[in-house]
């Protein structure tokens, strides 16, 4: 068989088991999963490659069966219906939770008469790198060993080996009904035990439907607020409550370029937004377990505090290179690992400050680590907040004061000051006043153009940032301010792409790398919030709706960025920090015509994740 390219990336669907994750093409070969962890090396690696670095494929054998697809409702499980001129059948593809060991299931449904099916099983552990040994056991059980890992695969269809690939052709038949069990375990233990698909699928259907069913209702946009909302358990490591970026690597943020990165990590820039997207559809248990991750990650030495860390704390996340994989589509290098936990980002300290403060407010229970941990980042933060930084979008060229790695700067001062005075916590706030106070002087005397009307990106430049959206967002500023208005205006003048925003025009600024990238999906969702904050409330949802129904594919995922002339999504998939957007802009607008404050006046869960007219100065 000749190696097959992956597929587009918005004809990829997600299912997992809420500790690592597969995508599933829409012609029905699995491409990529990471076992055990979504951090573990891929056994199925042909999204970075070809059909040769490992898939399991099962579709029909008609090339021309017409594929329509959609989760099963309120669950992450998948159904596949495929139709050709002989028959009708369905394939069934979910991971259920994890028990002893990570099972993935594919159940094939003969629906209408009668479809010929093909299945093919290529594993290559290590990214694609290690072919394993395969024997056969009784009943036809195949299992795969290479060094720690061990892959069985029990099947009602004997598959046979030919060229370095287990092969099978068969028939099913209306009411007929198959199932494919891939297991994974250590290698060094007894073969893993075979579970009953048909219970396993029936729990899982309880537990998704039963988990989904307690969102908040959004209005008009409770359903995609509900499917975003799984995809983020979906990327959230159980055992730990750390929920990674992505379950991808080096899908490229541009077409065969280099800014391909690992995202399967857990970034502490999206602590605010991600607690307050669970907070607001009334996820609080998972809320609470996501703050609890961030305290262990980022407890010990403040001076050895990461911007991002592993899904179970660790701090070490070497970056280097999978060279045999040819990358996606022909982008490379393949990173694996993520060279960014190393960075000084200033922004960081604001959204750890700014999470801690919401939960607060959200009535989390108390964490023994809460206040010390806060002022000792704080004492941290006296030293280096001067400093340059490698800011938000984490650049790899020279180190620049960004103007809004210095506004989450003066966040932290100010949640620091308003914990202070609201909940009665200790801690010296003339000082912490004085350092707020100097903080800001420093933003408006150095990252205001007055020529240009606009705060830029980073101070001394005349390049304009996304990023600066978030001032009022997070209460630097009102909406209405006149720099602010200046920001908003020159902003959409500039980095407006066919209706979508792009974080920062990459001919103006050096982040050393070449190339560009596609519009940015987040940026695009905070211009919607600020429309909100501003009134604005007929644009705000007209974007809101422009985005949701260009940026999501037909099973509601979304990516990172979109080539804009094109539509085709780029970058890691599916991106949690587009979800976690999606939802807050969404209760954003669906509270928008009740009393509300932005995250720097709020007091209490009502309202929490609401965006309203203006902030005092």
């Amino acid at each position: 068989m000749n190696p097959r390219l992956p597929a587009p990336i918005e004809d990829y669907a997600l299912i997992g088991d809420c500790e690592t994750a597969a995508l599933v093409s829409r012609d029905g070969s699995i491409d990529w999963l990471c076992w055990p962890r979504f951090d573990s090396g891929a056994c199925f690696a042909a999204l970075l490659g070809d059909s040769s670095n490992g898939r399991f494929l099962l579709c029909a054998s008609d090339k021309s069966a017409r594929a329509t697809r959609r989760y099963r409702d309120g669950t992450l499980i998948l159904e596949t219906r495929l139709t050709t001129p002989e028959g009708e059948a369905e394939v069934i593809d979910f991971m259920p939770l994890r028990g002893v060991n990570s099972d993935l299931m594919r159940i094939v449904r003969g629906l209408h008469g009668k479809v010929e099916f093909c299945a093919e099983l290529l594993l290559r552990f290590d990214y694609g790198r290690s072919k394993p040994w395969i024997n056969r056991l009784e009943g036809g059980v195949l299992r795969a060993v290479a060094g720690p890992d061990c892959v069985v695969l029990r099947s009602p269809i004997t598959l046979r080996p030919e060229n370095f690939t287990h092969c099978a052709h068969f028939t099913v038949e209306a009411g007929q009904e198959l199932a494919f069990e891939l297991t994974w375990g250590p290698s060094h233990l007894p073969m893993p035990r075979a579970e009953d698909p048909h219970l396993a699928l029936e729990h899982t259907t309880h537990f998704w439907r039963g988990w989904s069913g307690r969102c908040h209702a959004a209005g008009p946009y409770t359903e995609l607020v509900r499917r975003s909302l799984i995809t983020l358990k979906a990327l959230t490591y159980a055992p730990t409550g750390g929920i990674v970026a992505a379950p991808t690597t080096s899908l490229p943020e541009e077409p065969g370029g280099e800014r391909n990165w690992d995202y399967r990590f857990c970034w502490l820039r999206d602590a605010t937004f991600t607690l307050l997207a669970l907070m607001n559809a009334g996820y609080f248990e998972e809320a609470a377990a996501w703050r609890d991750w961030l305290f262990r990650a980022a407890a010990g030495d403040p001076a050895q505090a990461q911007i991002m860390y592993g899904i179970g704390g660790e701090r070490r996340l070497p970056e280097w290179t999978a060279s045999w994989l040819a990358g996606y589509h022909g982008a490379r290098p393949v990173r694996v690992g993520n060279a960014a936990a190393q960075q000084l980002q200033l922004d960081v300290f604001g959204e750890v400050l700014d999470c801690l403060y919401q939960g607060r407010c959200g009535g989390l229970p108390e964490h023994d680590l809460d206040w010390s941990l806060q002022t000792a980042l704080l004492d941290r933060l006296d030293q280096v907040w001067r400093q340059p930084d490698a800011g938000i979008w984490e650049v790899r060229g020279p180190l620049q004061h960004f103007t809004s790695s210095k506004a989450l700067v003066w966040v932290a001062y100010d949640r620091a000051v308003k914990s202070i005075e609201r909940f009665g916590l200790k801690g010296d706030l003339k000082r912490l006043r004085a350092s707020r106070q100097a903080v800001r002087a420093d933003i408006l005397a150095h990252g205001f153009d007055p020529d240009l009307g606009s705060f830029v990106q980073s101070y001394g430049s005349k390049a304009l940032d996304a990023s600066l959206l978030l001032l009022p967002l997070v209460g630097f500023l009102p909406v209405d301010d006149p720099r602010m208005l200046g920001t908003i205006e020159a902003i959409e003048r500039r980095l407006m792409r066919r209706g979508f925003l792009l974080r920062y025009d990459t001919g103006q600024t050096d982040d050393g790398l070449q190339g560009g990238e596609g519009v940015f999906l987040p940026c695009s969702f905070w211009l919607a919030d600020n429309y909100i904050l501003a009134g604005r409330l007929p644009e705000a949802r007209a974007l809101f709706e422009r985005l949701t129904g260009t940026a999501c594919n037909d099973l509601g995922l979304m990516s990172e960025e979109l080539d804009a002339a094109t539509g085709r999504f780029l970058g890691n998939f599916p991106q949690g920090l587009s979800h976690i957007a999606l939802v807050n802009t969404a209760f954003n607008l669906a509270r928008a015509d009740k009393p509300a404050e932005p995250r720097a006046e709020r007091s209490g869960v009502e309202g929490v994740g609401a965006l309203q007219k203006r902030l005092a100065e």
